[in-house]
């Protein structure tokens, strides 16, 4: 490994930060001050190595801090964990929250994807902008999804400090931004997590029954509400009883793939390589996906028992949450929910008095939506890049560090608590015989009601725009997100389930459903979404990094001309298109045609 270091000092500042994560450095070879008996040999390098995990935590830490990396921060971390400055680099711009150039200490994200778009997010910009100018202490950055669909336009304000302080804004108007951005401490209060679930109350909810119940920071009124009533059933059926249960009830991944959970689950407690792991992905950054982030603050507590579970399950006694960096109430709400768990004996060395060990750790996203994708999701927490690993092997049997590991979404994982408190069979009688269960849809855009729903698989795309309030001049619905499809107002006869959507030549995704009346242009919404996946490309593979550049292209052309130019650049697009679909590594560059492609076919996009 060669490590070439150069003469920029940290601050401080930004030293203080490293070593409250990492400690103190105990030689100069990491960064201490020096000594003759130092330089006779190294020390630590082989532990420091084993640390590389830490290299993301550590920018976070700087980041949160300062505000900023400095060259110096950057060196000094490098030094404590023997990662070449080349290769941390290349980690840190990888991620949109990271700066590494000097900015002022508060940045205000602010959302203009497709739901805050459609709800006036450029005027909100723009006027920030003209009120935040130079001078102002307040960096303004425009970003994809926030994760607040149901309260567009939206906005985050993140201050570094020590703490760093976080606030959001939304509905974000000028004046309410401004405000956020200026003092984050003095602005209001964000609703509680209820409100973004318009069925709150309702006793018919499986999943979702608890949110607004139950005192999301209450381990006991969790637990009088039902809670570790599936873990104790659990230790009753032991890991393979478990498998089977899941296996019966036909659950399938809720991040759009559909996979079978328990032959994920089977082949990884199977595998003999050990130890095994269980990661939660938490970085839901889809456009329009906020479902997990409710689920996170309104029932934190369920996550941990699922992942408790799945744990078990699998064989793993180490979990891993990877919560997507835009949500800090959420981070906030699990950190909460861990700790009280922890002490309470239901997480560490002797869960329930059991003789299982089992923990989880929380690692922070930093802003890259090819992140969600499992395999780049393992580098980022291994302190790689972020990029798709080819497959296979595949997870269950070279996952995170090498080992087998079981990764499941957040929806995915809290469908095993009714899983195992009703039978499989109970809960296979919900739905239909092919998507059986549960499913949460993120509903938002031109309906009155936007917010998480809970249905069973089967009502129709319609039933569920009507409990939303869909408005009048609907003009398309986007299924699945930016990765989905566009369905015209006279489909929404379409079964929700995962065949019925396949069937109708449309996908269900993750449970995205974006209503659009005809106020919304869509070319407009088109090209938002092309320069969502040029910005979200990882550029490893070429046909993502160069068919998502030449897609915007294409389309910034089509919305200027007409005619046969018009049409020569569509059949570029398809072709493009099928070049991504077919060649890329993984379903970002596999998916990023789907809307596009729907809007010209289906509805007649540029006719």
């Amino acid at each position: 490994m060669d490590l070439h270091f150069g003469d920029s000092k940290p601050t401080d500042e930004e030293r203080a930060a490293v070593d409250a994560l990492l400690g103190p450095p105990e030689s100069s070879w990491e960064g201490a001050d020096r000594s003759d008996a130092d330089l006779r040999w190294a020390r630590g390098g082989r532990e420091a190595r084993a640390r590389r995990d830490l290299l993301l935590p550590g920018l976070h830490a700087v980041n949160d801090r300062v505000g900023w990396i400095s060259e110096g921060a950057l060196g000094y971390l490098c030094r404590r964990l023997t990662v070449p400055p080349a290769e941390a680099y290349g980690v840190a711009t990888f991620y949109a929250m990271f700066s590494l150039k000097p900015r002022p200490a508060t940045v205000l994200h602010v959302c203009t994807d497709l739901a805050c778009m459609a709800a006036g997010a450029q005027q909100l910009c723009e006027g920030v902008e003209s009120r935040l100018g130079p001078g102002s202490g307040v960096t303004v950055q425009r970003g994809p999804c926030l994760g607040l669909c149901e309260r567009a336009p939206a906005a985050l304000a993140v201050r570094a400090g020590d703490p760093v302080r976080t606030a959001v804004a939304a509905p974000a108007t000028v004046e309410r931004a401004v405000l956020t951005a200026s003092a984050p401490g003095s602005a209001a209060e964000e609703p509680p997590a209820e409100r973004a679930l318009p069925q709150a109350g309702d006793p018919s909810l499986i999943l979702l029954g608890r949110v607004g119940v139950a005192d999301p920071a209450d381990l006991d009124d969790y637990r009088a509400h039902g809670g570790y009533t599936a873990l104790r059933r659990a230790f009753a059926l032991g890991p393979a009883g478990v498998i089977r249960e899941v296996t019966d009830a036909g659950l399938v991944g809720r991040g759009g793939a559909a996979f079978p959970t328990g032959r994920k689950w089977r082949a990884t407690a199977s595998a003999p390589d050990t130890p095994h792991y269980l990661v939660c992905n938490a970085d839901e950054s889809e456009p329009g996906t906020f479902k997990d982030r409710v689920v996170m603050e309104g029932d934190p507590y369920a996550l941990v028992e699922a992942m408790t579970v799945a744990a078990y399950a699998v064989g793993a006694h180490r979990g891993y949450l990877y919560l997507r960096g835009e949500y800090p109430r959420a981070l906030r709400r699990m950190e909460h929910a861990i700790g009280q768990a922890r002490a309470r004996g239901l997480l560490g060395d002797d869960v329930l008095g059991q003789g299982y060990a089992f923990d989880i750790e929380i690692r922070r996203g930093a802003g890259a939506y090819i992140c969600g994708e499992e395999t780049a999701l393992f580098n980022s927490i291994e302190g790689h890049r972020g990029e798709p690993r080819s497959k296979p092997p595949f997870p269950v049997e070279k996952g995170l560090f090498g080992r087998p590991t079981a990764e499941n979404n957040v929806e995915t994982l809290v469908n095993v608590l009714p899983v195992l408190t009703t039978g499989a069979e109970a809960y296979a009688a919900i739905g239909t015989p092919g998507s059986t269960g549960p499913k949460l849809y993120c509903v938002s855009g031109s309906v009155e009601r936007p917010g998480v729903y809970e249905l069973p698989f089967g009502a129709t795309l319609g039933e569920l725009l009507e409990l939303a309030g869909v408005r009048e001049g609907l003009r398309a619905v986007l299924l699945g997100g930016a990765a989905g499809g566009f369905v015209r107002p006279d489909e929404l006869d379409v079964p929700l389930t995962f065949e019925g959507t396949r069937e109708a030549g449309t996908t269900l995704g993750s449970g995205v459903v974006m209503a659009f009346d005809d106020s919304v242009p869509l070319p407009r919404l088109l090209l938002r979404i092309a320069a969502f996946f040029r910005d979200e490309s990882c550029g490893q593979c070429v046909p993502c990094r160069v068919g998502t550049v030449r897609q915007e292209e294409a389309l910034h052309r089509i919305a200027e001309r007409t005619g046969a130019a018009a049409g020569d650049d569509i059949a570029l697009l398809r072709e493009v298109g099928r070049a991504m679909r077919d060649a890329s590594i993984c379903g970002l560059g596999q998916t990023a045609w789907n809307a596009v492609e729907s809007a010209i076919d289906r509805l007649g996009a540029y006719e």
